[in-house]
């Protein structure tokens, strides 16, 4: 099943806004979200790293949690476990973001319907640095 059309993905790739919460980036350069917050950066987005060690990188403040972000944030890229992202896409609804991004194989089908349900998009199982250069 798709979660998140294309029109959907285009929307939070181009419309939705700049400024992306990473949640699972450090400054371990192997891990994927680190290779694709570098793409968003390239792409002009500014991303901010979101883990519990609150590391500054790619040259951005990080913050433990979404909460503790004192700005408005636009979508929030969650590079965590199945498991563990439901609770991720709750904390994306209550701190005001306009979209939630599930990377590849991050599923959680109860916590697309209660987002959507709220109002925000959300794409899952699908990658922005994949798809940043199809559009």
């Amino acid at each position: 099943m798709t979660y998140g059309d294309d029109a959907t993905v285009r929307r939070i790739l181009k419309e939705t806004g700049d400024t992306w919460a990473v949640v699972g980036l450090s400054t371990n350069t192997r891990r994927a979200a680190y290779g694709v917050a570098r793409v968003l950066q390239r792409a002009g987005k500014r991303v901010v790293p979101v883990h519990p060690k609150a590391e500054t990188v790619l040259g951005e403040q990080g913050y433990p949690t979404l909460a503790d972000i004192p700005f408005p944030v636009d979508v929030v890229d969650v590079f965590v476990n199945s498991h563990l992202a439901g609770e991720v896409a709750d904390q994306a609804v209550a701190a005001g973001a306009k979209a939630v991004w599930f990377q590849l194989d991050v599923v959680d089908e109860a916590a697309y319907e209660r987002t959507t349900a709220a109002g925000l998009d959300m794409v899952m199982d699908r990658c922005p640095a994949i798809e940043l250069p199809l559009l």
